[in-house]
């Protein structure tokens, strides 16, 4: 039986979103690695370890560094690089300066530098899945949707939330670009599609059409 094996790990101070997402190959991705403290960091490790999957990519919605604190523990154990979509270049080559300017951290350790920047048409596989790319600016420049078609599951990082949306006052944020990606996920995905967000508990597109008022008053 072909099927996807989501565990959710809450971290950081901003309880964000990080998903390890394998199927019955046991190849896997992990999407939005923010794990921050020694437990967050020993926990996604040792379920990827404990469950024998193998992580095929490690995958950003977006580069805010609350979704990527985790991105050198990945790199050190697993050998993998981040990736994400080409439009975040400049935010994913600010991480240590974003934990200083949004939470006065100054991190003691250095990100490994970006395995692959994605493009629109790029696929990305992993055992019998694989993962298109749905740009959604707004939130940042470079924000995606992660969507598979197969299960009818998206991963929404910060653009869209249960009954709220991203912000968009940050640096590069942009109110009519996340109104425009609302829009254009409302269409293209169906209603039933279930949304995994980066914070937050999971959605349906078609529940917060109905009841998001940042989507519902969008002339669908």
């Amino acid at each position: 039986i072909r099927m996807l094996n989501i565990e959710r790990f809450v971290c950081n101070p901003f309880q964000e979103n990080s998903y390890v997402v394998s199927d019955e190959t046991k190849d896997g991705v992990i999407i939005d690695c923010g794990t921050f403290s020694k437990e967050e960091r020993k926990a996604i490790i040792d379920y990827i370890t404990n469950n024998k999957i193998t992580i095929k990519h490690l995958l950003a919605t977006h580069a805010h560094i609350d979704h990527n604190f985790g991105n050198n523990t990945i790199f050190e154990y697993l050998g993998i690089q981040p990736e994400v979509y080409y439009k975040d270049e400049c935010l994913m080559n600010s991480l240590k300066e974003q934990a200083m300017s949004f939470c006065n951290y100054r991190l003691n350790y250095d990100f490994p530098s970006v395995g692959k920047y994605l493009k629109d048409d790029d696929n990305i596989s992993f055992g019998s899945h694989k993962l298109t790319i749905i740009p959604t600016p707004g939130h940042t420049p470079g924000s995606v949707f992660y969507y598979c078609e197969d299960e009818n599951i998206a991963f929404s990082g910060d653009t869209l939330f249960r009954m709220s949306i991203g912000r968009t006052d940050f640096d590069f944020g942009s109110y009519s670009d996340i109104q425009d990606s609302l829009m254009k996920i409302s269409k293209v995905l169906p209603k039933d599609t279930v949304i995994l967000p980066g914070h937050g508990p999971k959605t349906t597109i078609g529940e917060e059409i109905a009841m998001n008022p940042y989507i519902n008053n969008i002339e669908l």
